[in-house]
């Protein structure tokens, strides 16, 4: 790939936009472009961690397993987003599994040397520590939710997070743009398909929730963030 196509496509990752073209430079030099098909993996749990990825196109579904093959889904990530969080200014191993779920387009860039940069830039470094911050927040936030609420309330919070993390606004309707099955919703919070599906059914006799013609949820967030408060 040409470099002026690499320079565009890192420049639009949400972390460096704001770095002007002799800022981005450095950072186009050590960076590799890598196309990946749907079931395809980026890394897997374990493997030595040694570079970071940023999705141009695509999605990519962060998942951890036990020792028994059970999977928790971590999240599932998009265009401008970046992965792992974990591994910077230390050694270790990938904490998860990262499959690509839709055919992807990454831009990967060795920790060690991402580094280096970091230091050199400290607005930068400053950045992705807010990212990072979010992402602690976000974790912490979970762990409320399994501590503090019951299994329909979890799910419901997770639906709300989808509308976030991985939706798009209509009016008063978010759009998941991700199309997850019962068994993965269950996965991302540990409970099982069947209680999933009967608290999606019951949201759908409410009026809360529905799908589209291609399966997708439309979700009334104002009107589903009700039913915790």
């Amino acid at each position: 790939m040409r470099k002026e196509e690499i320079e565009k496509r890192i420049g639009s990752v949400p972390l460096f936009k704001e770095l002007n073209k002799e800022e981005l430079s450095p950072i186009v030099e050590i960076a590799q472009t890598r196309f990946y098909k749907q079931k395809m993996y980026v890394f897997m749990q374990g493997d030595p961690l040694d570079r970071v990825f940023f999705i141009h196109s695509g999605k990519v579904k962060i998942y951890k397993t036990d020792f028994s093959g059970r999977e928790q889904i971590v999240s599932v990530l998009e265009a401008g987003e970046m992965f792992p969080h974990a591994g910077f200014f230390r050694k270790g191993l990938y904490p998860a599994h990262a499959e690509i779920m839709e055919e992807a387009q990454l831009a990967a860039i060795p920790i060690d040397r991402f580094e280096q940069i970091l230091i050199s830039y400290p607005e930068l470094c400053i950045k992705l520590f807010k990212v990072l911050g979010e992402k602690i927040i976000d974790l912490q936030n979970r762990l409320e939710e399994q501590i503090l609420h019951n299994t329909h309330e979890q799910i419901i919070m997770l639906l709300l997070r989808l509308c976030k993390t991985n939706g798009v606004k209509a009016d008063e309707v978010y759009k998941i743009t991700t199309h997850f099955t019962n068994r993965e919703l269950a996965n991302m919070i540990g409970t099982s398909r069947e209680t999933v599906s009967r608290t999606i059914n019951h949201l759908k006799k409410k009026g809360y929730l529905a799908t589209d013609e291609s399966g997708y949820f439309l979700i009334n967030r104002s009107q589903l963030k009700d039913q915790i408060i």
